[in-house]
């Protein structure tokens, strides 16, 4: 009766932190302080800004600091006013989601000053959009498998060589996929995904040497929480998500990075980020001694065999 009862209960609480950690971002999503920039007469600036409320952040700039918040980032979309007509631009390396509430947000601004909306934007393909998420993804669940693998396989030697060489592989197989659904990298772009692929895989790896299968308990979380808030806005999120998953989550750096590089944008701080990732990676795999393999029967190998001389079990009868 006790081991039904902690059973159940285990699951239960499973399934409410799962649901909390991916869920419920989801259901949570409510857009707050969303940076736009526009570009207008001081008439309609002045109506534009005493129009702005919690869900917006409206900042009335010049043409030129308009663009380059917009290629820096910044903001996620920049209406351009000008006589009887508003042009908005978006720029195709922010978050879809984001630019999707810009548009809607500025199409509003300018309808309500009675002007006609042109939009100006390079617009990503529905594989495009999806790239970058689904290349973390994969990349992280490839060096999963392999590192998963080693250990079922008890492998004892090279683990280093095992997460480089599947690394290489899983980001072939990637960039493959993407190829076959019409999306193309630049190379740095490839590059960048290599790397990631490389550190996912280091740091895998030197989880599964410490702690053997169990790392899945680590792993598997990561896998299933991160993506349900990489893919989106911050300022969409809930602020105890933001702050809890969506600041530290490696899914994040990578789907932006790959997402900047694919327009032939620049990163930083992505690279950085992944260096250190890769180092902790190596660091687990120089560092304490493998971890010890459980037997599925539950017996203890203590390390006698016929060796020490004690009969075997074929030469033992029954009384």
């Amino acid at each position: 009766m006790r081991t039904v009862l902690v059973t159940a209960v285990a699951g239960a609480v499973v399934a409410f932190l799962l649901g909390l950690l991916t869920f419920g971002v989801q259901a949570t999503v409510h857009p707050h302080d969303v940076p736009l920039a526009v570009v207008a007469p001081p008439p309609i600036a002045e109506r534009v800004a005493r129009a702005g409320s919690a869900e917006i952040d409206v900042r009335v700039v010049s043409a030129d600091e308009a663009r380059n918040l917009l290629r820096d980032k910044e903001v996620y979309g920049v209406l351009e006013v000008a006589p009887g007509q508003a042009t908005i631009r978006l720029n195709p390396a922010v978050n879809p989601s984001g630019t999707q509430v810009a548009q809607q947000v500025l199409t509003g601004i300018a309808q309500g000053a009675g002007l006609p909306v042109k939009v100006e934007a390079t617009t990503p393909t529905a594989a495009e959009r999806t790239a970058p998420l689904a290349a973390s993804a994969l990349l992280w669940v490839g060096g999963m498998i392999a590192g998963l693998l080693f250990v079922v396989l008890k492998g004892r030697r090279l683990r280093w060589l095992s997460a480089v060489t599947a690394a290489v592989l899983v980001t072939g197989s990637t960039v493959g996929l993407l190829a076959w659904w019409g999306v193309t990298f630049t190379a740095q772009a490839l590059t960048f995904m290599l790397a990631v692929a490389v550190s996912f895989a280091l740091l895998q790896a030197g989880l599964f040497k410490h702690l053997g299968i169990r790392a899945m308990g680590v792993l598997g979380i990561l896998y299933l929480m991160a993506p349900a808030v990489a893919g989106q806005v911050p300022e969409l999120l809930n602020p105890v998500y933001k702050a809890v998953l969506w600041s530290w989550t490696p899914f994040r750096f990578s789907t932006e990075g790959l997402r900047s590089l694919m327009y032939d944008g620049s990163i930083s701080t992505e690279w950085w980020v992944f260096g250190g990732i890769a180092l902790v990676g190596l660091v687990l795999l120089l560092a304490g001694k493998e971890a010890q393999a459980d037997r599925a029967d539950g017996i203890v190998d203590v390390g006698v065999d016929q060796a020490d001389g004690l009969p075997s079990a074929e030469r033992q009868h029954p009384a």
